[in-house]
């Protein structure tokens, strides 16, 4: 028994390494992917163990020289792809795997594949439920704030967030019968309670009309937007009252998408290029330059419009950082999704 066991290791070991040499091609058609996944000829028998996905090989070609030729063509909708937004990009992803055992075991091989598109225009995210965690405004407007997972495709399951991991915070306003609006983050800060008191602890995350000040401390930015309505804060977590429950207070402003001043902007800074940047157009980031002094509208328009803008205090938690080398961490009690999104 135990001979039969050793020699079973010793041919999944071959096997294993004749994949790990494996010539695989990818092209990426416009809604599916075809690949061609050349093995040597001791794997040919065992084909039915190559997988992408959940998907087995959708043809399989002995060639001359006794190798073969595993044909993967499938749609995207098939074999569990992932499809993840980031920015400006649209991403499927899969992983190409041998299995000479059971689905429950773990893959001898593994070569992730992906494809990448542009983003289609007009692209909402799917999780857009006007009225989900809303709260009426000035005007009649509808605010809503909420903390997206990782794939930015839906509210978040959890509120433990590791330190130093990303929690995509996600803003927009319901427009109705109103002409286009902007959505800013004017200002934002993290404290301990639900209502922010004039003696509360804070941690200022935007501030100075506009300026992410975590994108100079940290890696934080401003994703491209997808509608001018709608603005995802990329916040990478940072150190403050570990391990307890933490708020995220904002204040959101509906601007005319038209006017830009130092007053009415959304800036982050780009450590590649050593200057703040306007999320809205690069063109005027000399708008952002203030974001180390003190901003100000010098706008004759912008004051004008002042007084047409709508605001609305936002509150979003509660979160709790954890410190992943903290054993208490494990033990810190989860949210339900539906506390992720704003606290009116």
């Amino acid at each position: 028994m135990v001979t039969h066991l050793y020699l079973g290791v010793i041919i999944l070991a071959v096997f294993a390494a004749a994949v790990a040499n494996a010539d695989i091609k990818v092209v990426c058609a416009k809604d599916s992917v075809k690949i061609t996944w050349k093995i040597s000829a001791e794997l040919v028998p065992h084909a039915a163990r190559l997988f992408l996905g959940s998907c087995m090989p959708s043809q399989l070609n002995v060639l001359p020289t006794g190798e073969g030729e595993a044909h993967f063509n499938y749609q995207f909708a098939d074999c569990k792809f992932k499809r993840l937004m980031k920015g400006k990009r649209l991403l499927y992803q899969n992983e190409l795997t041998y299995r000479p055992q059971a689905k429950s075991k773990p893959a001898a091989f593994v070569q992730p594949i992906e494809c990448v598109y542009k983003r289609p225009e007009g692209w909402v995210p799917p999780f857009l439920n006007p009225g989900s965690g809303a709260s009426e405004g000035r005007g009649g407007l509808v605010f809503h704030m909420a903390l997206l997972n990782e794939q930015l495709t839906g509210v978040a399951r959890t509120n433990i967030i590791p330190l130093g991991s990303f929690m995509p915070i996600w803003a927009a306003v319901e427009q109705k019968s109103h002409q286009p609006l902007l959505l800013l983050m004017e200002h934002c800060v993290a404290t301990t309670s639900p209502e922010l008191g004039p003696d509360s602890p804070v941690y200022p995350i935007i501030s100075n009309k506009g300026c992410l000040l975590e994108s100079v401390r940290g890696n934080s930015v401003f994703l491209p937007r997808y509608h001018s309505s709608a603005v995802i804060l990329y916040l990478q977590s940072f150190k403050f009252d570990l391990g307890q429950e933490v708020y995220i207070h904002c204040k959101l402003v509906a601007w005319d998408p038209e006017v830009f001043d130092e007053s009415k902007k959304a800036c982050h800074y780009v450590k590649e290029n050593g200057r703040w940047e306007l999320l809205d157009d690069p063109s005027q980031s000399s708008l952002c330059s203030c974001c180390d002094s003190t901003c100000n509208s010098r706008s004759k328009r912008g004051v004008e419009w002042e007084s047409h803008s709508f605001s609305h205090n936002s509150v979003l938690g509660p979160l709790i950082i954890v410190d992943p080398s903290d054993s208490k961490a494990r033990n810190i009690p989860q949210k339900a999704q539906s506390e992720l999104m704003e606290t009116a």
